[in-house]
């Protein structure tokens, strides 16, 4: 799977011409003790966004870790040859005039704004998922209808995927994104969801993502349980279009990171049982599990390429990653709060958890869960950016940025989603 190139530059990821702000440089420079002046690590990151062969496009800065620096010798894998600006295979639509975005955005959330989505692209998405959840997995019954279509799941993904190739790749993310939902609604939250009894339904699920290994004569019924109920198909045709486009190591990283979100699944549902309030700091904990993550760990798949297992799974990539999905997995409980306390029952999410256990009103409670989001976002963009400085090798400058656009997609999806979500008046 050849590396198409670079992202578009649309990205929070403040790591070249548009959005380089002076603030995150010099905190860039901090962080990447031992490297060269900022300005030559901006030029660095600036080179490789418009270069056309990795060769040509980065003069590597010197490491500073030996890990590093055995890397960026000789990276090996997919990803880290043959670059050059990504093609599509269809046209898009010519540019149409700029139209008003839907949804007023929280107020003083730090966010990007991004351009509309590619109209041609929505629309193509949102056609093939429909038929897809209707006739490949009878995904869900026709009263649900309305619910499916006001998720919006083909702008959700084509914002956060800018520089997917094609429609299918495209059709990666969006298959699985509309899998993870039917679990955490089947299995978890509004459509006959419970506490009880969760590990077991999410246990059999996961091995629609992670295959069971077993004896001939208990393979069979193994095979046929997948096709017991929406989530359990819709992960498994999911996954197996995901593994037609995805290499090994990439099926491998994905499958890691969605056993981190049905552990996160497990604390909350556990905590539900006992009516049990987790400090801030515990919830939050919990939010790094039952989050967004595994949507933008896969954007070097999405897009056509790889980011090489070893630089994947650096601790500065690392943190770069879970920093983004905190990020945008507390912008989902700001956006859904007014959702949720509309919803039976209490619903944990952080402004609710800081008026518990800060003892702040609800109002206090709402704007502090804003200052903690925009605290996530400040670190994820100077970590972003010291990586891109410590480590400029095209696939790993390309997949940053991947990350930081599916960031700022994620924000937009939320914040004009006016049929799911509306805001507290709180202002």
């Amino acid at each position: 799977m050849p590396d198409p190139g670079l992202s578009p530059l649309q990205s929070s990821l403040p790591a070249a011409a548009t959005g380089f702000g002076a603030h995150v440089i010099e905190h860039a420079h901090t962080l990447a003790t031992g490297l060269g002046p900022v300005v030559e690590a901006a030029a660095v990151i600036e080179a490789a966004v418009e270069a056309e062969t990795a060769a040509d496009a980065v003069t590597p800065l010197a490491s500073p870790t030996p890990e590093l620096d055995r890397i960026l010798r000789g990276p090996t894998g997919l990803g880290t040859s043959s670059l050059y600006l990504g093609r599509r295979e269809e046209p898009s639509a010519p540019p149409a005039p700029e139209a008003p975005v839907a949804g007023m955005p929280i107020p003083g959330l730090y966010h990007h704004p991004i351009p509309e989505p590619d109209a041609v692209r929505v629309e193509e998405v949102s056609r093939r998922i429909k038929a897809w959840a209707l006739d490949e997995v009878d995904l869900y019954p026709e009263d649900w209808e309305g619910e499916f279509d006001g998720f919006s799941v083909g702008r959700y993904m084509v914002a956060c995927h800018p520089d997917a190739p094609t429609v299918e790749h495209l059709m990666i993310a969006t298959r699985l994104m509309v899998a993870e939902n039917a679990v955490d609604d089947c299995y978890c939250e509004d459509h006959g969801g419970s506490p009880i009894g969760l590990g077991g339904r999410l246990l059999l699920a996961h091995t629609a993502l992670d295959p069971l290994h077993t004896t001939k004569e208990y393979q069979p019924q193994w095979e046929e349980s997948l096709h017991a109920d929406a989530p359990r198909r819709a992960y498994r045709s999911a996954m197996e279009y995901f593994v037609q486009h995805s290499t090994p190591s990439q099926a491998d990283r994905f499958r890691h990171d969605m056993a981190r979100l049905h552990m996160g699944y497990l604390a909350e549902g556990a905590w539900a049982q006992t009516d049990h309030v987790p400090e801030v700091w515990e919830y939050l904990a919990m939010r790094q599990f039952n989050n967004f993550r595994p949507c933008p760990t896969i954007t070097d798949t999405v897009g056509g390429y790889e980011l090489p297992a070893d630089l994947h799974a650096q601790p500065a990539m690392q943190r770069v990653l879970a920093l983004a999905g905190n990020a945008t997995t507390i912008v989902n409980d700001l956006y859904s709060y007014t959702k949720e306390l509309a919803s039976p029952g209490r619903h944990l999410n952080l402004p609710v958890v800081l008026a518990e256990r800060e003892e702040l009103s609800e109002r206090e409670a709402y704007l502090k869960a804003v200052e903690v989001h925009n605290d996530l976002m400040h670190d994820f963009e100077a970590e972003a950016a010291a990586l891109a400085a410590a480590c400029p090798v095209p696939s790993v400058l390309r997949f940053l940025r991947g990350v930081a656009v599916w960031v700022d997609g994620n924000h937009y999806w939320h914040q004009t989603n006016t049929y799911r979500y509306s805001l507290p008046d709180f202002w």
